[in-house]
């Protein structure tokens, strides 16, 4: 950091170089193609629920300049990839996002409530500060085998949320009864099953997230792991996108994209008529930032009986659910949820059920519709609908 001159004028600023280089080099030069046209402020959805929206060009400019934020706007960002989407330059913004997050660390200013976060993923190997012995406490009545790469064709990565949150245990527990039900040769691996780090990485604690993606790759290493079926996006997101090579290489998969390759290949079919109107919330880390838009709509219109309704705003224009870039593990206030809106869209539609395919957006989307009062609309995960077309 520069020495700063104390005859200089209060609203002179000090470019840092030093700071410059180092954002340079964590988001590959990212920043310095913005031009500055303020799309990514226009598109982002805070200022759907603030006065103040999030000034992302303001963020941008002063990451150009080598400048740190000065408040905690940077801990807004849901990085849910509506301004990548409207970017003229195709700018990779939420990498610079984390990349300023990652400074931000180093020199102490972060928002509060995240350092527990860190210490519970140091501690418990999860965000959701539950002990390691209990991560497969939720499937002690499902007999599930510990993956062998000679017995199963892919690992089941349940991930943090599904083994720790009573909500994200149902979803679990549905993908097993389609799993099983197509006679997929899968195993999981219990309580060793690593962390994978997202949520470290979303809200930058870079040098962290690789020191868990580093033990984590060994593991999948040492099981020999190929291919992986994840139920979070995120997982999903940060394997594919950005964990290290393994000695074998795996190939992730979200679970929507295996359920609809096994209805393709004839392995799964749907007997039992549902007879529902449906709508669906496109998770960002699947949709927008993945391009996975068809295989949740491929496993929704296998299912007999089902229609589904389109909310305003879907696939890449669908509104964020607000828990993802670290927002998850921060309190939001009511009123500033985009949950809230979203639930009003799927209320617009006249759907029974508000469908998704992310532990997190069930979890925010639950809370608006709880604060809405609707007794006409019920939070489903897309493995619990397809579950209920089974014939048991």
């Amino acid at each position: 950091m520069p020495e700063v001159n104390a005859d200089l004028p209060d609203d002179v600023l000090l470019i840092d170089d030093e700071l410059w280089e180092e954002l340079l080099a964590l988001t590959d030069g990212a920043a310095a193609e913005c031009f500055q046209c303020g799309v990514c402020t226009a598109t982002c959805p805070w200022g759907l629920v603030r006065k103040k929206p999030l000034s992302v060009r303001t963020l941008m400019r002063q990451a150009q300049l080598g400048l740190r934020a000065g408040d905690n706007s940077l801990w807004l960002c849901t990085t849910c990839a509506q301004c990548q989407a409207y970017c003229p330059r195709g700018v990779d913004i939420a990498e610079v996002f984390r990349g300023l997050r990652t400074i931000a660390w180093k020199h102490q200013q972060v928002q509060a409530g995240l350092p527990s976060l860190l210490w519970s993923l140091h501690w418990n190997d999860n965000p959701w500060t539950q002990p390691p012995s209990q991560r497969a406490q939720w499937a002690q009545d499902l007999d599930l085998p510990i993956f062998n790469s000679q017995m199963h064709d892919i690992l089941l990565y349940v991930g943090c949320t599904s083994s720790y949150d009573r909500r994200g245990q149902r979803i679990a527990t549905a993908l097993v009864q389609l799993l099983d039900a197509a006679q997929v040769k899968y195993g999981f691996l219990g309580d060793e099953e690593p962390c994978c780090g997202e949520a470290a990485l979303s809200v930058g604690h870079r040098p962290f997230f690789e020191e868990i993606a580093g033990q984590t790759a060994r593991i999948f290493d040492e099981h020999r792991v190929s291919k992986l079926v994840t139920i979070s996006p995120h997982c999903y997101d940060v394997f594919k996108n950005h964990y290290p090579p393994t000695g074998i290489g795996f190939q992730p998969l979200h679970y929507t994209q295996f359920i609809a390759q096994l209805i393709n290949e004839g392995r799964l079919k749907f007997e039992k008529a549902l007879d529902i109107k449906v709508t669906f919330q496109d998770p960002c880390y699947l949709g927008r930032i993945n391009g996975q838009f068809d295989a949740p709509r491929q496993v929704l219109k296998a299912i007999p009986g089902v229609e589904l309704r389109e909310m305003i705003g879907h696939r890449e224009d669908g509104l964020c659910c607000g828990g993802g870039g670290g927002r998850m593990w921060l309190e939001t206030p009511v009123g500033e949820r985009f949950s809230d809106l979203r639930v009003e869209q799927a209320l617009q539609t006249g759907a029974d059920d508000l469908v998704t395919s992310c532990p997190f957006c069930v979890s925010c989307l639950e809370d608006s519709l709880k604060i809405s009062n609707a007794e006409s609309l019920e939070v489903l995960d897309l493995a619990e609908i397809a579950a209920q077309a089974l014939i048991n």
